[in-house]
């Protein structure tokens, strides 16, 4: 007995050490499907390579189970229970969504992982199905690479054609979360059945031929016959002013087919879709080579696809934590659960099904997965998604697939592959982006608009506002209902650079009776009352946020319009009929023609006489009597007159000018406003006049806190008149508040008032547009192309410039300064008779001096014959100028003596 008991307790240690031998796990999926004749071949390949090799499960054989779903959530629901009454510890799949949706909880029951490699549903989430986890990514990450790839081609509406179950709504719906954050819309959702025919497909593309959207994203499951796209040729909706777009279950569906089908791939011309990356490796060369051994020896009749390496890798990945669980001492065993045994008064037997007691343990190592396996790095997120994976961006173009590009969330698109950028922020700009260039449909490589005006028989309805003051920019004829205004000829000649063609009508908006609210109408382009909104149309902050407005065609600010106040530069306004440059041109001219006076006048007389200091003074002097026309010296010489007659004319003329100019500013300074700016209207209690209709009164109220009180509604120019000249105490206004280019057209027929200050807010003018429309980009882009032609302008001057275009009336602008370009031609013309006169008067001078140096050397030498000292250049020099300062009646009597001596030597 003493020794039975050690002998008994050996065996059963050794019966509870010893391995299983066969452990098994179950498949769920569609045996005639794109992915599931792909999978099953696939799994049996990786079932195959684990039982042979000796470094897992040693000892253990991993034996698959497979049933058919059927893509029924009632077959695969059958299917689960058939599984796990044969006692499988981890069920593979299933690849359809509404499938896994039901399984799932099954799998949550009995503790029984449920690994897909297909199933991408975004909202199978780790939260509610614990024991889920998928080798594929979920089509929230998938959504974010096809948004990306809208965004960098500028299409801001897209139309989704999607199956309607869980995998295509909630794939959609990602999709629609991802391109609202880039301000992208999915304008209209076409939903197909599950069973979707010829017939169906037809009638979905004959009724979205009337939408405008012509970008298309489908979103379906894999499809051999490719129905969508042999629909569309037929429909002629295969050409370039289409695009299509396809997730991943196209590239799967191309890749599964055996050999190219030309008839096939030809109605795909210009399609471009998404593939799952994965890294190429010597492990998946020699797989894709088994592969091809397979096809050749009709093994499998499918191509390789990368939901086949999915599987493959989820068979790995499954075995990989049995092996770790059965290392840990434990066999695998199941037993039955309290919760299900409690209904076994029921026909369906559920009291037989057996909870996983390893669940959990093998569900731990499998969330610790991490190994390389034929489709990259196999280990989770926590959100039991792969951690790693990107995208390829692929193109059918001449009955081919080729890579344009990648896409991964940490470097967004590129050309080179995700392995090969050293990103790891998740920050990548979109400047960074780019793709190698696509054929689209129709063979263009010129990137389709994406866009065309609906074809549903309505044209667009823009509404106009029913403007009953400054008619000039909006005015609708009541008779006729015929609208024309510098906004209506902006919006027009930008129409003519869009390079298609827009059907429209105006809808003129309010009663006619006062200028409407224009948040009214811009509200109702929001609402799709109206497509856009042509007009005087301010782009403010609160309009911004439910509307698109184009580039500004016109900038505008708010300006106080009040009557002027110029008191505060009276003390010098002498000063200000010349400009600067006037000023010194005229000083300068005045020491200029009293330089040439003196040279000209000293010989012959005796005013310009006397020290150096004295004559200058009496240059100055003389310079400004002249002038003031007070100098009672006459001119003696010839030359000196014939200037002088030239600079008293320029002077007059100067004179007169300054005195009209003068004149002209002391008039227009008798006005007055005690309103410098927009601080001191603010910090006043006077009223203050707005324009009806205008988003001022808004602004006035709510950013500078105006009481509404002081704020005074004016509908027209007349009242606008009318108001600032009663003036605060007398029931009127102190200042109008208005944008800047109402003020300069009441400006252009009232001279009586001006703008006080500069404008202290900064816009423009737009046409809005409902958010998102693609037409708001394309007219942006006329009114940049009509302001750099210069038609802009010519617009504005037809309309506001025909008896001149008004300018700002403010304090600071001076309008009456006259300036020297006025006056050069008088002072050219002055300068050169000066400069003439100086030449004429040195020829003179020179001739002179000649002579009477001759006849001092003829009277040296016949008095003695030693050569003269004054022969040195220096010295001539001196004596040439002091002959000049000489007297002319002193030169005339040296001739004479001159002339004696050698007279008297004869």
């Amino acid at each position: 007995m003493r020794l039975l008991l050690p002998i008994l307790l050996l065996l059963v240690y050794s019966v509870h050490c010893e391995r299983v031998p066969v452990v098994k796990i179950g498949a769920i999926f569609a045996y005639n499907s794109v992915i599931g004749r792909v999978a099953k071949p696939a799994m049996e390949l990786a079932v195959h390579d684990v039982n042979e090799d000796p470094s897992i499960l040693n000892g253990t054989d991993l034996k698959l189970i497979t049933e058919d779903a059927n893509c029924s959530v009632f077959m695969g629901s059958i299917s689960a229970f058939q599984l796990l009454e044969k006692e499988v510890v981890a069920i593979i799949g299933p690849q359809s969504s509404a499938v896994a949706h039901m399984i799932s909880a099954i799998a949550n029951a009995v503790r029984v992982p449920l690994v897909s490699y297909a199933a991408t549903d975004p909202t199978l989430s780790a939260l509610q199905f614990p024991f889920f986890l998928r080798t594929t990514q979920s089509d929230s990450y998938q959504m974010a690479a096809m948004a990306d790839l809208i965004d960098f081609y500028g299409w801001k509406e897209v139309i989704s054609i999607f199956v309607d179950d869980e995998y295509g709504r909630n794939g959609i719906s990602a999709l629609s979360d991802e391109l609202e954050k880039r301000r992208i819309n999915i304008s209209y959702k076409l939903p197909l059945g599950t069973q979707f025919d010829f017939n169906t497909v037809t009638d979905l593309l004959n009724k979205s031929k009337f939408l405008g959207p012509r970008v298309f994203v489908v979103h379906v499951n894999p499809d051999p016959n490719f129905r969508i796209f042999r629909v569309a040729q037929s429909l002629q909706m295969m050409d370039h002013n289409y695009v299509w777009l396809a997730t991943d279950w196209l590239s799967a569906t191309l890749d599964s087919i055996a050999t190219n089908n030309d008839t096939l791939l030809s109605t795909l011309q210009g399609v471009v879709g998404l593939r799952h990356h994965t890294q190429e490796s010597s492990q998946r060369k020699a797989f894709f080579s088994r592969w091809r051994s397979m096809q050749q020896k009709n093994a499998t009749n499918c191509g390789l696809n990368t939901f086949g390496l999915n599987a493959y890798d989820t068979v790995w990945a499954i075995a990989r934590s049995i092996d770790e669980l059965l290392n840990q001492s434990h066999n695998g065993t199941f037993s039955f659960s309290s919760k299900l045994w409690n209904i076994n008064r029921t026909n369906l037997h559920l009291d037989e099904l057996k909870v996983f007691d390893g669940g959990d343990l093998l569900l731990k190592q499998l969330l610790q997965t991490n190994f390389s396996g034929l489709s990259g790095r196999i280990q989770f997120h926590s959100d039991r998604n792969l951690a790693s994976g990107g995208y390829e961006v692929i193109n059918v173009d001449q009955m081919a697939v080729k890579i344009v590009g990648y896409w991964s969330n940490s470097s967004g698109l590129s050309v080179l592959p995700p392995e090969a950028l050293k990103q790891e922020q998740h920050d990548y700009s979109f400047v960074n982006q780019n793709l190698k260039n696509v054929v689209w449909p129709g063979g263009k490589t010129e990137n389709p608009r994406g866009w065309v005006i609906s074809n549903d028989g309505r044209p667009l309805r823009i509404g106009v506002p029913r403007r009953v003051s400054f008619v000039e920019f909006v005015t609708v004829f009541s008779n006729t209902s015929e609208v024309e205004g510098y906004c209506i000829d902006v919006f027009n000649e930008a129409r003519k650079l869009v390079p298609y063609e827009i059907p429209y009508e105006f809808q003129p908006f309010g009663d006619g009776l006062s200028n409407p609210s224009y948040n009214e109408l811009v509200r109702m382009v929001a609402d799709d009352v109206l497509d856009a909104a042509v007009g005087d149309i301010a782009i403010v902050m609160d309009r911004t946020k439910f509307v698109d407005f184009t580039q500004p065609y016109a900038a505008t600010g708010l300006v106080i319009l009040a009557p002027t106040n110029n008191k505060k530069s009276r003390t010098w306004v002498f000063l200000r009929p010349f400009t600067v440059q006037m000023w010194c041109a005229t000083a300068g001219s005045l020491v200029f023609m009293g330089i040439v006076m003196w040279i000209l006048e000293r010989r012959v007389n005796d005013y310009f006489q006397g020290p150096p200091k004295r004559q200058i003074i009496k240059v100055l002097l003389y310079s400004i009597s002249i002038l003031l026309k007070t100098s009672k010296e006459n001119t003696m010489s010839a030359l000196g007159r014939m200037v002088m007659v030239l600079w008293l004319f320029l002077f007059l003329v100067i004179t007169a000018s300054y005195t009209a100019s003068l004149t002209s500013i002391l008039t227009v300074e008798q006005l007055s406003s005690p309103i410098t700016g927009i601080e001191s209207l603010v910090a006043s209690n006077w009223p203050i006049g707005y324009q009806v209709g205008s988003f001022s009164y808004g602004y006035l109220r709510d950013n500078l806190d105006i009481r509404q009180s002081r704020l005074v509604a004016l509908g027209n120019q007349r009242e606008y008149e009318q108001a600032l000249r009663r003036g605060p105490s007398h029931g009127g206004v102190a200042a109008i508040i208005d944008e800047l280019p109402y003020i300069e057209l009441f400006l252009s027929n009232h001279t009586d008032f001006g703008i006080v200050g500069q404008a202290f807010t900064k816009g423009g003018w737009g046409f809005a547009f409902k958010r998102g429309s693609p037409l708001a980009v394309d007219m942006s882009t006329a009114v940049l192309k009509l302001s750099e032609n210069g038609k802009l302008q010519q617009i504005h001057d037809k309309w506001f410039c025909k008896m001149g275009c008004p300018g700002a009336r403010n304090g600071e602008s001076k309008p009456n300064e006259l300036h020297l370009s006025s006056f050069v031609g008088l002072y050219v013309l002055c300068g050169i008779s000066a400069l003439a006169a100086f030449l004429v008067f040195m020829l003179r001078v020179s001739c002179q001096y000649l002579r009477f140096r001759q006849k001092r050397i003829d009277s040296s030498n016949s008095s003695s014959p030693a050569p003269s000292s004054d022969t040195r250049c220096s010295q001539v020099l001196i004596n040439f100028l002091d002959f000049i300062d000489k007297k002319e009646e002193a030169v005339k009597s040296l001739f004479k003596k001159a002339e004696n001596s050698q007279a008297e030597v004869i």
